[in-house]
């Protein structure tokens, strides 16, 4: 089985990066041929700004513009998707989420029917959340920022597709004794990506 892990860090040298990596490692060791295909969104160049292109294809005027039809290619072809990225701000980077913005579109992650009900279309597409948090995790529930998380993302974004949140693991980096103890915790969620299930 194939992931896609998409990293959303301007440097390349950042635990982020390293954290997707590590992911990747554990995603191949895990056995019979598994594979991992890392998608740097800085380094790609994607652009996050959600333009009159992709408004037109939202309101179905138009297709998607070809860079977001990559994306979905991208996306249709592998058997899980793994998204790494550190907490900016109690959310994700915007970068990231631009990407969500302009890929996951009407028509391709969802079908809005004349009736006005919403048709989810991503049910096959296992989606793992791989965060990296520079507070604690006693920061994290003491401000409720874990259920807010888990309603705006994994409901707001994941759930209104269809597609089934697997893991939502934040690393605490305060929690752990040094990036090492982060690596080999996504060595190990990566192992299990593809026999974890909802």
């Amino acid at each position: 089985m194939h992931a896609l892990i998409v990293v959303s860090h301007p440097l390349a040298s950042s635990l982020t990066h390293r954290i997707a990596h590590a992911l990747a490692e554990g995603i191949t060791r895990a056995g019979s041929g598994h594979t991992a295909d890392i998608a740097d969104l800085t380094r790609e160049g994607f652009d996050p700004v959600f333009n009159e292109h992709d408004y037109a294809a939202f309101m179905k005027t138009a297709p998607v513009p070809p860079d977001v039809a990559r994306e979905q290619a991208r996306i249709n072809h592998t058997d899980a998707l793994v998204l790494v990225f550190p907490v900016y701000w109690w959310s994700m980077p915007g970068l990231l989420k631009g990407w969500i913005d302009r890929v996951f579109s009407n028509g391709w992650a969802y079908e809005e029917s004349p009736e006005g009900k919403v048709v989810k279309k991503l049910g096959h597409l296992p989606v793992h959340l791989v965060s990296i948090g520079g507070a604690d995790r006693k920061t994290f529930d003491k401000h409720g920022y874990h259920q807010a998380w888990d309603t705006q993302i994994a409901h707001g974004i994941f759930d209104y597709c269809g597609a089934p949140v697997i893991t939502n693991e934040t690393l605490f980096l305060p929690d752990l004794s040094t990036p090492d103890d982060a690596l080999e915790c996504a060595r190990v969620l990566g192992a299990k990506i593809f026999t974890a299930s909802a």
